[in-house]
């Protein structure tokens, strides 16, 4: 099989911004509650098309990310259609290799995986991602120096690997599922390209 996607990334999390996790340190609470989603603007999975589609994963790791297994579910467009939903599912379980089969070496337990309608939209300077009713999410990059965006480039846990992250701050994080009710606002949020391949 081949495959290859690529497009925006963003996640928001409930650390404090810039998230420490992101350096091997321990959240800022203890644990980390995170949403993380993927638009894909150009893919494909062995010849088949994944143009358009997006992805989200909700991650609940009870202590430092890199070292504590995480808890998991995964959500995949409802515009896919059956075999494309089957092609998103391999390639960010991490069954299909490449970066994403390397974070799932960090995947304890998966609460569920489930097809929902998912709406991204964004810009120079945010990113948003609604999943039906079971999460609405938006963040906005921080300012800088002369109002610049604030980036971080080599990290060490790196989900987008080869690009550098813009830290954001949530300006809503909403998310219901699994037995989770996350309401944040003002916490941690990173954006940047993306580009996967197996």
């Amino acid at each position: 099989m081949s495959w290859k996607v690529s497009g925006s990334y963003f996640e928001a999390c409930n650390c404090e911004a810039a998230c420490p996790c992101v350096f091997l340190g321990p959240p800022t609470t203890g644990e980390c509650t995170a949403l993380v989603a993927w638009h894909i603007d150009s893919g494909e999975y062995e010849g088949q098309s994944l143009d358009g589609l997006n992805v989200a994963l909700a991650v609940d790791s009870p202590g430092n990310m890199a070292t504590t297994p995480w808890r998991v579910a995964l959500y995949l467009d409802d515009k896919a259609s059956e075999s494309q939903q089957e092609a998103l599912g391999a390639i960010f379980s991490g069954a299909a290799g490449g970066h994403p089969g390397a974070l799932a070496a960090h995947i304890g337990e998966v609460a569920g995986v489930a097809v929902a309608p998912i709406t991204f939209s964004g810009d120079d300077s945010t990113r948003s991602i609604r999943i039906g009713d079971i999460a609405d999410v938006k963040i906005a990059a921080m300012a800088g120096q002369g109002g610049a965006q604030v980036t971080v480039e080599n990290h060490p846990l790196a989900i987008a690997p080869g690009y550098e992250v813009v830290t954001s701050r949530t300006e809503h994080m909403r998310f219901a599922d699994h037995g989770y009710k996350w309401e944040l606002s003002a916490t941690n949020g990173f954006f940047s390209p993306f580009a996967y391949e197996g």
